[in-house]
């Protein structure tokens, strides 16, 4: 690991994602995590003051221990309990259906294999728990793709393995993951770097053969992504 991705990247990261469009989604979608959560890319903990106090725990998955080490202010500040654990979210080392939600925000661009990793979160997802996500990715637009695709290479250099490209709706639901909310839209900002998905989702039980590719439900009830399970 080089000087720039041991100590300029991670605070690059911490500063940048500060931003108040940003928190704006934090505001949003953090806030409706309950009962025990895994927070999978942790980072600095940015998400931590978002989280409703009354949480059981929180713990945090994430590869880099120099971003963990930049958000220990938030961690002491925290009204609940919170763990860290160093490592990829390809494999996550923990029991199987031990968390009422997963919590992902600006993630999955970032680790090697989405799939994978969105695999490991259900299978440590209670079978009535939730998958909440903020995340970046592929634009509908053609001549916004077209950017994405040009900048990739350089942009996945830069941003510590961050890809533009990625198709969040469609990792999740290949996944087994069953997609009860989302929206989509682009925030302020270069088209390129701003498309967002975001949203609600919930495991599927693989072992009843409920496992379509691409699903979505259109008939479940769940909770506004406002709302508190």
């Amino acid at each position: 690991m080089g000087i720039y991705n041991r100590y300029v990247l991670p605070r690059l990261i911490n500063r940048t994602m500060q931003n108040t469009r940003a928190a704006a989604e934090r505001t949003r979608f953090v806030p409706c995590a309950s009962g025990k959560v895994l927070e999978v890319g942790i980072g600095s903990g940015l998400n931590i003051p978002f989280y409703s106090p009354d949480l059981d725990t929180l713990v945090g998955l994430d590869p880099s221990v120099a971003l963990w080490k930049l958000g220990r202010q938030r961690m002491a500040a925290a009204p609940f309990p919170i763990a860290y654990i160093g490592g990829s979210g390809e494999h996550i080392p923990l029991e199987d259906k031990m968390f009422d939600t997963v919590v992902t925000t600006w993630t999955l661009c970032t680790i090697p294999n989405p799939v994978t990793a969105l695999k490991e979160m259900r299978r440590v997802l209670k079978p009535d728990g939730r998958l909440i996500f903020v995340e970046h990715g592929l634009a509908p637009d053609r001549r916004v793709q077209v950017w994405q695709n040009r900048l990739n290479p350089l942009w996945h250099r830069l941003a510590g393995g961050c890809n533009l490209q990625r198709r969040i709706d469609t990792l999740i639901a290949d996944a087994g993951f069953r997609i009860c909310q989302i929206e989509m839209g682009y925030l302020q900002g270069p088209k390129p770097f701003s498309f967002l998905y975001k949203g609600l989702a919930r495991p599927i039980d693989t072992t009843a053969g409920q496992y379509p590719t691409g699903h979505r439900s259109t008939q479940e009830q769940v909770p506004s992504l406002s709302s508190r399970r």
